[in-house]
């Protein structure tokens, strides 16, 4: 007993996502096969619900040894490797079948840019879609110029990219989203349905337009300092486990969204689902922000890397629907 209290490892880990939610009860179950798995010596502890702070403040207090690990989206990744922003360009996907063509091209490249940072990756999940919550209707991306617009706080490039392109954004931290929508400080946010729900705010921003305009994708990462200390055997088994927890995350909250979004119509939000030609009519506009997106919110070189698998994936598709 005293040679397992003496290898104990408490592993601290952050997250915005809140107590109660399938997100929440992910990483309480990571915390209890890991601690099954390794006879008590990895001890998870999960601060949920923002308690340390945004995604940012989350990554500044790993780098000062206060925290160990995080539960983070693309904002706190693209931090560590800003190619991750790749995953984040506006209606690059369509679809699932399309978000798992780009990671299984990119993945490796991606966590190898995280680990040269500092971080290891256990492993990747998605958030789901992020579509238009607003306080008034919207059906074309120009409705959204009289609006003003939810942008992380420190996520200058998005920021830039709004006002650029003749748009009003406003930074804030997450923890200040609802009571921005009480204030009409903001009064539109591009998020998932799930967390809308969540988080309430579809009280205020009452009207969603359903299109895909780009995929929230998130990851636990653990510092590699403690990771380190971790001996071999157990970094086996806890990245093992957490891959098979991962995959059956993603099997289950894949759909969630749609039924967030019926619960979410019975409390009065109301749902536009755009046309094939205004959904196309959002996909021409995007392609005319592509030479701010290229360089600037995204790098050269990523950004072609994502736009080329895309267009072989398009070509791939095409072939199939012509052989069938």
């Amino acid at each position: 007993m005293g040679e397992a209290t003496a290898k104990k490892t408490i592993i601290k880990m952050a997250t915005l996502v809140p107590e109660g939610t399938d997100w929440h009860g992910m990483l309480v179950e990571l915390g209890q096969r890991w601690k099954e798995a390794t006879n008590g010596q990895i001890v998870l502890r999960i601060y949920p619900g923002g308690v340390v702070g945004d995604e940012r403040d989350m990554i500044r207090k790993m780098r000062i040894g206060q925290i160990h690990a995080a539960a983070i989206s693309s904002e706190g990744l693209s931090e560590i490797n800003p190619d991750v922003t790749g995953f984040v360009i506006p209606l690059i996907f369509d679809d699932y079948d399309d978000v798992d063509w780009l990671r299984q091209k990119m993945s490796s490249h991606l966590e190898e840019g995280i680990k040269n940072n500092g971080f290891e990756v256990l492993l990747w999940a998605d958030i789901g879609w992020a579509k238009w919550f607003t306080s008034e209707p919207i059906v074309y991306l120009d409705d959204l110029k009289d609006k003003k617009i939810f942008t992380w706080a420190g996520d200058y490039r998005t920021q830039n990219l709004w006002e650029r392109a003749g748009f009003q954004a406003v930074p804030l931290a997450s923890i200040d989203v609802l009571s921005g929508f009480q204030t009409g400080l903001i009064n539109a946010i591009a998020t998932t349905p799930l967390y809308a729900l969540s988080q309430q705010w579809f009280a205020t921003a009452n009207y969603m337009l359903d299109i895909n305009w780009g995929l929230l994708t998130a990851a636990v990462i653990i510092d590699k300092r403690i990771w380190n200390r971790i001996s071999t055997e157990n970094q086996v088994k806890m990245k093992s486990i957490a891959r098979d927890i991962g995959i059956m995350h993603q099997q289950k909250t894949r759909h969630m969204d749609n039924e967030a979004i019926k619960v979410m119509q019975e409390y009065g939000l109301t749902v536009y689902k755009p046309t094939t030609e205004e959904k196309e009519h959002w996909k021409n506009y995007l392609k005319t922000w592509y030479p701010e997106i290229r360089g600037k919110y995204v790098s050269e070189e990523i950004f072609d890397i994502v736009t080329g698998y895309m267009a072989e994936k398009d070509s791939l598709d095409a072939l199939k629907q012509i052989s069938e």
